[in-house]
């Protein structure tokens, strides 16, 4: 079932924006594999490319990988964060940790950290807010499960999501958002370009009501089962600015063929 945006398709692109990818590696390629495959992206990806690129290995590879792309035009981001900068919350990891191993972006609010690990929009709207206080840009993630777009309500929950991550101090930090409907995450499902731009452009007009500069400037990426063969025609709807990539991201090969889908055609 299809949703319905209240928007001209296109109608806010500004065309400065430079196109995203970026790899989040999840619970896979730690350690020397971790660096390994982070050497491997570095030789793949042309120097000149332009699209930006950012990898989020597993926090025990997360140093390792930034010391290996030392120099590369390719950025290192965590995967989540707590809200807090320190105490006593085993397993957590905090902002100036991440930014302590060479991190500068981090993922907040994967469909997966909601869906399997009970985080909500209030959860979200505090580490967006924590990772703004110590500089890391924020990949904020809205997305809906297959529940929710059958019932016709995908704009109402990602609307929702969207707003919350807005509501956070984000002192004057750049902000991404990463569109990831649920039901696309590792199923090898994908919205068509179509389904994509309908909801990326109705997420454009919200943050244009909410600040018609963040709205020019705000990268939003499209996540959920992203390959090379699929990459240019999402790549080429104007209100996607780039890609969340998930199993793809673990080849080399496959995630420079998408970075460079972002090339103009």
């Amino acid at each position: 079932m299809g949703v319905r945006a209240s928007t001209r398709a296109g109608a806010l692109v500004s065309p400065g924006r430079r196109p995203l990818i970026a790899g989040n590696w999840k619970m896979y390629r730690g350690g020397a594999a971790g660096c390994e495959l982070a050497d491997a992206v570095r030789r793949a990806v042309a120097p000149g490319a332009r699209a930006e690129v950012v990898v989020a290995p597993p926090f025990t590879a997360l140093a390792a990988v930034a010391e290996t792309v030392r120099g590369a035009t390719i950025g290192v981001a965590g995967q989540s964060l707590h809200p807090g900068t320190e105490g006593a919350f085993t397993g957590e990891v905090s902002g100036p940790m991440l930014v302590e191993c060479g991190a500068t972006w981090v993922i907040v609010g994967h469909s997966e950290r909601r869906q399997l690990f009970g985080e909500t929009d209030a959860n979200v709207q505090a580490k967006v807010a924590a990772a703004a206080a110590c500089e890391l840009v924020p990949i904020a993630c809205v997305g809906e499960t297959l529940a929710e777009r059958e019932a016709g309500r995908t704009l109402e929950v990602v609307s929702r999501q969207l707003a919350a991550i807005l509501a956070a101090d984000r002192a004057g930090v750049s902000l991404v958002v990463a569109y990831e409907p649920v039901w696309a995450i590792g199923t090898g499902r994908v919205a068509g370009p179509d389904q994509a731009e309908e909801v990326h452009a109705a997420l454009r007009v919200q943050l244009e009501r909410h600040d018609p500069a963040l709205a020019a400037a705000t990268r939003i990426l499209y996540g959920g089962s992203v390959k090379p063969e699929n990459a240019a025609g999402l790549l080429a709807c104007p209100n996607v600015d780039g890609a969340l990539v998930g199993g793809a991201s673990l080849d080399a090969a496959a995630f420079a063929a998408i970075v460079a889908a972002a090339e103009p055609g």
